[in-house]
């Protein structure tokens, strides 16, 4: 059996909210798969859904920028060594500079995006960011970023918790004050939706082998309650639609009035808007920050000498 170190079992925890000693008897079950770990949890009945993402620790900054003229958006997440640097002014412009030039440029990727050459200057866009490198002494990067350029209707864009949650939306729709009041409402639903931040717009979206897991899951909760056979697959469809009302936006109870479901706000303020797609960033969301030990970096230095 593989060993448990105490860092698997903390990471287990904020990720399921389980105690420390299921925690740790899910990981011996498991032979130290977290991931395995969360299922044996769920089945167990003592975790709700994880969190996908448990180590969220490199710094920097989503930011977005929409141009209304061409209905046309981008959100970017641009990673830094330290929190003091993403929250400079010049870090916030440059984190802006990028996403208005995805906006222009529209690149394939990162790598096309970097070479694009930088509107209004002769360098490129990776010329900036090795300049601002230079100066401000932390490796910089541009690390995801997300376009639309919406055909019928509007993008709008939502940026949470001074950049640590970005959020981009595109519409059909008519373009007037009251649906891009709608919009801005939708783009919040996302940005702020907690326990369970939306990753479909609709229930037809849901990516089947997402199901099959989650119907799985269920199934072995509902046995282990010992819940007879002939009653699971009905308990099992019933919280199934629960998932659904979780995952799916248009779904999620209104977070502004906690009652009313998103799609019906819709309809009810905005007739006939339909939402085509969404991206929602958490800065640093899979990343894992280099935790610095001074001491033990003195000592390795004096040990080199």
């Amino acid at each position: 059996m593989a060993e448990i170190s105490a860092k698997v079992v903390m990471d287990l925890r904020g990720r399921t909210g389980c105690g420390m000693m299921d925690c740790k008897k899910a990981l011996a079950a498991c032979d130290g798969d977290i991931e395995k770990a969360i299922d044996y949890l769920r089945e167990k009945g003592l975790a709700k859904a994880a969190k996908k993402q448990s180590r969220i620790a490199a710094e920097g900054l989503v930011g977005a920028y929409v141009c209304e003229k061409c209905n046309t958006g981008a959100l970017v997440e641009v990673n830094c060594e330290t929190d003091f640097v993403a929250n400079t002014p010049e870090f916030k412009q440059m984190v802006n500079d990028i996403a208005k030039q995805i906006v222009v440029s529209d690149p394939a990727d990162v790598d096309a995006l970097l070479a694009t050459k930088l509107d209004g200057t002769e360098g490129t866009v990776g010329d900036m960011i090795t300049e601002k490198t230079a100066k401000i002494g932390e490796k910089i990067s541009v690390r995801r970023f997300v376009r639309y350029a919406a055909k019928n209707g509007t993008v709008d864009s939502y940026i949470h918790m001074g950049g640590k949650v970005g959020v981009l939306v595109d519409a059909e729709c008519e373009v007037n004050d009251d649906v891009k009041q709608v919009l801005h409402d939708v783009s919040l639903q996302i940005a702020a939706a907690s326990p369970v931040a939306p990753e479909y717009v609709t229930r037809d979206q849901v990516n089947p082998e997402h199901l099959a897991h989650e119907t799985e899951i269920l199934a072995a909760q509902a046995r282990n309650e010992g819940k007879p056979e002939k009653i699971i697959e009905k308990m099992v469809q019933g919280r199934i639609n629960k998932f659904y009302e979780e995952v799916c936006l248009l779904e999620q109870v209104f977070v502004k009035d906690g009652e009313t479901r998103v799609g019906k706000m819709i309809e009810q303020k905005a007739p006939g808007t339909k939402i085509v797609a969404f991206t929602r960033y958490k800065m640093g969301d899979g990343l894992e920050k280099k935790v610095s030990d001074l001491a033990a970096e003195v000592a390795e230095q004096i040990g080199k000498k």
